[in-house]
């Protein structure tokens, strides 16, 4: 019997330990624009879900009057546009990203991954290429802020 408490108690220990990144991160409800049909946002959606974050999806047919209204430009566009404390993301921005955007949080208006590259969250797939993450301003300004 102790044996077996014993045993339980450094599983729970270890269970513990795994769960304290996804608690411990106070990630700032997403709240995601993208057509209903799109199974890539979808996917992108469950990998921002497992990664901590509170995602909420309004489902629309016109995502580009989302991205027109949040000032993105239209060669930093992908399939969908989320919001995360005031911040834009555009497309499959992987979660790390998002969650160091907060952390940091530098004067961009958000983080983009222009199209749709295989391998990022959301297109993952037998084939995977090399993708920046791109920063970007109101004013266009426009930097590399990961490479993946």
């Amino acid at each position: 019997m102790q044996t077996k408490l014993k045993s339980l108690l450094r599983h729970g220990a270890l269970l513990a330990a795994f769960a304290l990144p996804m608690t411990a991160h106070a990630a700032g409800e997403v709240m995601v624009y993208k057509d209903p049909n799109c199974g890539c946002c979808t996917a992108w959606v469950d990998h921002m879900k497992i990664n901590g974050f509170e995602v909420k999806v309004q489902n629309t047919r016109n995502v580009n009057s989302i991205k027109q209204a949040n000032g993105l430009a239209r060669e930093l566009a992908s399939c969908h546009t989320a919001i995360v404390d005031g911040y834009v993301i555009e497309g499959h921005v992987p979660a790390d990203d998002v969650k160091r955007l907060l952390a940091e949080k530098p004067h961009v208006t958000g983080l983009a991954v222009p199209g749709m590259p295989m391998g990022s969250p959301g297109m993952e797939g037998p084939t995977s290429q090399p993708y920046n993450v791109v920063s970007f301003t109101a004013g266009g300004k426009t930097a590399v802020y990961s490479r993946h």
